[in-house]
């Protein structure tokens, strides 16, 4: 706690001091460039990723960056989706998964989560990147690779949720909104996107603009 309470310190003393202005235009409301959905890990930080400032990211952080399909959960997910959406206007949606995910983990080796029910209720989001693992994949058994395949499978999986949702569904067929399927690596700092026409997730600076709408799976990487 005294770390944090020390940062704050720092923050008011020297971050806010030397750019009040800015943080006063805040106040007067937002306008994020994207919603920018990622897991709960402590190891990510969306705005040190890209870069970005207050204000410029709609930041949605769940567990294994799980979307349930919409009317499955009527949560905090489904609200922080239609409201970035309809009445922030976003431009682009971004599910950002990353390297050595322990929610991914736990869905592969089956773990005992009896004593977790939240988590255990949670994970049964993920059910279809399980799936899809273990059946369409039975040749992979080293356990990295399996956990690489997994997290990436799970973004997609979990960009085809994002489209059940009404908001994104309407606003997608508008062309008013573009999604796209991420994943950092912890060790190498390098991002991955999902390249609708490779079908692979590529280094995002190996990705040409602008990309080309994939019809069958509505994924779209930058």
């Amino acid at each position: 706690m005294q770390k944090l309470l020390t940062g704050i310190h720092q923050f008011q003393e020297h971050v806010f001091a030397s750019q009040q202005k800015f943080f006063e235009r805040l106040a007067d409301g937002q306008h994020p460039l994207a919603l920018f959905i990622t897991c709960s890990d402590s190891r990510i930080s969306p705005n040190l990723l890209t870069q970005t400032k207050p204000g410029e990211l709609f930041i949605l952080r769940v567990a294994g960056n799980i979307i349930p399909p919409y009317g499955a959960v009527h949560g905090g997910e489904a609200a922080t989706i239609e409201y970035a959406v309809s009445v922030l206007k976003v431009k682009d949606i971004i599910i950002c998964g990353h390297s050595q995910c322990g929610a991914m983990g736990a869905i592969l080796d089956g773990a005992d989560l009896d004593k977790l029910p939240a988590v255990k209720s949670y994970l049964q989001h993920a059910e279809s990147t399980k799936r899809i693992v273990t059946e369409n994949y039975p040749h992979i058994t080293d356990p990295a690779a399996k956990l690489s395949l997994t997290i990436e499978e799970n973004v997609l999986v979990q960009l085809e949720n994002l489209r059940t949702h009404p908001s994104v569904a309407a606003a997608t067929g508008r062309g008013e909104v573009k999604l796209h399927g991420w994943v950092y690596q912890l060790h190498t700092g390098k991002v991955f996107a999902y390249s609708a026409a490779s079908g692979q997730f590529m280094p995002l600076e190996d990705l040409s603009f602008p990309v080309e709408h994939d019809t069958t799976r509505e994924l779209l990487a930058i």
